[in-house]
């Protein structure tokens, strides 16, 4: 989610670096406060012996550990939407087929426009996409730690699962003491969605997740967790799906 807020800030907004830098520096102060939003803006500013920024000389390709894909592979197993970690590693994926997207780039059509709107605005929907999108992230995970917890006979203490990634992890964020306090007025919440603050948070910021994807939709820039993100959402949120049409099928 944060390589796609860079990815659309350069490619739709046409920020330079130092500006750049200087957003995700702000809103380290505030909701989003976490190490990755931080080391984001380090990153940004950092320059090379030569004078220039470092980061536009890295290749972009991108391997794996192999969390992504164990985590994916438990999410099929048990059955449970972990979309946002799937695309997360697909677009890894993805970026490791630089000959041919440089290849592709070259022959396959795509828009034309350019962004016309205003940059201040739209960096406030992005920041709120940002936030909404993390939500849906971790409501994702702890779904899966649930139906693991319940297939396995494990009595698990998500608030303190939180607080544990909260005070050493590459994931440690503010956010995680939100979570943690979910937990803590109801330990059996269903989803991290429908507890009041999340869903009051959900409320704020889900038509700036909507803005950001027609956009890069529309002007050809790719946000597959952002996608995912949103299509989550709606399909959870949804009374009626269309399932029946392939139950029907069989």
């Amino acid at each position: 989610l944060i390589c796609e807020t860079y990815h659309i800030m350069n490619d739709i907004l046409g920020m330079e670096q130092d500006e750049m830098a200087q957003v995700f520096e702000e809103w380290n102060k505030a909701e989003l406060e976490s190490f990755l939003i931080e080391i984001t803006s380090d990153i940004l500013k950092y320059k090379d012996v030569d004078g220039e920024y470092l980061l536009p000389k890295i290749r972009d390709t991108a391997g794996q550990k192999g969390t992504g894909k164990w985590t994916g592979i438990s999410a099929l197993e048990y059955g449970v939407p972990v979309t946002l970690i799937g695309e997360a590693v697909f677009a890894r994926c993805l970026s490791a087929l630089k000959d041919e997207r440089v290849k592709a780039s070259k022959v396959l059509p795509g828009p034309t426009t350019k962004f016309t709107g205003d940059k201040k605005s739209f960096l406030d929907h992005l920041r709120k996409a940002l936030y909404a999108s993390k939500i849906i992230s971790y409501a994702q995970g702890f779904m899966l730690l649930r139906e693991a917890a319940k297939a396995n006979g494990w009595n698990l203490n998500y608030g303190g699962i939180a607080l544990m990634w909260r005070g050493g992890c590459i994931i440690r964020s503010v956010f995680l003491g939100n979570i943690k306090d979910a937990y803590t007025k109801n330990p059996h919440l269903t989803n991290l969605l429908l507890d009041p603050y999340f869903t009051e948070r959900m409320e704020a910021s889900h038509e700036s997740l909507r803005q950001v994807v027609a956009q890069t939709a529309l002007l050809g820039v790719t946000a597959p967790a952002f996608y995912t993100a949103l299509s989550f959402y709606d399909g959870y949120r949804s009374h009626t799906l269309p399932a029946n049409l392939l139950q029907a099928q069989r």
